[in-house]
This record gives structure tokens, C-alpha cells and sequence, in this order.
């Protein structure tokens, strides 16, 4: 039996098998294990080489003898890494499946209360339901067209008999005002005093000519 079947069971029929939870703590737990094993090997291997080193030429005998010790360690390390790499392998696979588990469960409850919530409903009261909805908007929207449209009383009446009918007040309305000016205010006032003659520059010759006239017509007489 290896030792992932002593882990978890011999088979899947066993009733103790642990959830995909526990496995995959446990995998956990084993990797921390692996990895300590991994530093206690590492620093046993250093040893034996500083071993060798020291006694390569004192003592070739123990020298060989700590070498082979670190093939050894060097070995079962190798075993460790190649096992810490299938047990993370394992590890990320149990957790896609929880992963994944955990997503189909909450699809399945999804699909379960959207199945119960449809239960109440009829797609064909759905569509009646929505045609009457449309049916009242329409309602809605006449009902504000007619509200927000002007009284249609006195629309029937002529725009141009109401144009002539404005002009006929206007020219009524200036003749008043022409009837009603005073006739004093229509033509200027005349002089009262009378004008003075203006002086001409023959005026002085034309008294001698009649001073002379004169004097002729006494000689004549």
C-alpha cells in the first residue's frame, strides 16, 4: 500500500475517506513535513562534505566514508523533491476540484431558486401582463396630448376678415384725431403791426427828382 493510499484510504468505497478539505490539508501538512526533511538532509550533506574535506588527506578512510554518507543523503533528497513535486501536483488538482466543486454547488442553488421563482409566473399572463402595460402608456400619452393642447374655441374664425376689421378701427381712430384738431392751432396767427420799409439805397435820388418836377412846373405856370 503506498502511501498516499495509507493517507486517504485504499479505496473509494471506504466510508472514513476525508472530504476534498481535509485532503488537501493533509497534503499540506505532509509538504511542510517533506520540506523540513529537505533542510535536515541538506545540512547533514554539508557536514559530511566538510568531513571529507578535512580528512582527504589525514584519514582517507573516514573521508570515503562521509562521501558515501552524502551520496546517500544526496539520494533520499532527490526522492524528497520528486515526492513534494507530486504531492503540490495532487494538492492543486484537489483544489481546482474543490474550486470547481464549490462553483457547480452554487449554480446548481442558483438554478434551484431561479427554477422556484419561475414557478409563480406564466409567460403567456407575462406577455398579457405587458401588452396592457403598453396599452396604458398609450392612454397615458393621448390623455397628456389633449391636456397640453389649446382650447379649440373660436378657431373656426377668419384670420383675414380679423386683419381688414383692425384696419377699418385704425383709420376710424386717425380720422377722430384729424376732426378733433383745433382750427386756431391749424394756421399761424396774422401780424397787427405793420412793417417796416425797407430802405433803399435809390431813395435819396428820387426826392431831388421831385423837388425839381416842382420848380418846372411853377416856371411853366
Amino acid at each position: 500500500m503506498s502511501f498516499l493510499q495509507k493517507m486517504f484510504g485504499a479505496g473509494g468505497k471506504d466510508k472514513g475517506m476525508p472530504t476534498t478539505g481535509q485532503a488537501i490539508q493533509k497534503l499540506r501538512e505532509t509538504e511542510e513535513m517533506l520540506i523540513k526533511k529537505q533542510e535536515f538532509l541538506e545540512k547533514k550533506i554539508d557536514q559530511e562534505l566538510d568531513i571529507a574535506k578535512k580528512n582527504g588527506t589525514k584519514n582517507k578512510r573516514v573521508a570515503i566514508q562521509a562521501l558515501k554518507r552524502k551520496k546517500r543523503y544526496e539520494k533520499q533528497l532527490q526522492q524528497i523533491d520528486g515526492t513534494i513535486s507530486t504531492i503540490e501536483m495532487q494538492r492543486e488538482a484537489l483544489e481546482g476540484a474543490n474550486t470547481n466543486t464549490a462553483v457547480l454547488q452554487t449554480m446548481g442553488d442558483a438554478a434551484k431558486a431561479l427554477k422556484a421563482a419561475h414557478q409563480h409566473m406564466d409567460v403567456d399572463k407575462v406577455h398579457d401582463m405587458m401588452d396592457d402595460i403598453a396599452e396604458q402608456q398609450e392612454v397615458a400619452r393621448e390623455i397628456s396630448e389633449a391636456i397640453s393642447n389649446p382650447v379649440a374655441f373660436g378657431q373656426d374664425i377668419d384670420e383675414d376678415e380679423l386683419e381688414r376689421e383692425l384696419e377699418e378701427l385704425e383709420q376710424e381712430e386717425l380720422d377722430n384725431e384729424l376732426l378733433n384738431v383745433p382750427a386756431a392751432a391749424a394756421l399761424p396767427s396774422v401780424p397787427t403791426v405793420e412793417p417796416i420799409a425797407k430802405v433803399s439805397s435809390r431813395s435819396v435820388p428820387a426826392q431831388e427828382d421831385d423837388d425839381d418836377m416842382k420848380e418846372l412846373a411853377a416856371w411853366a405856370s
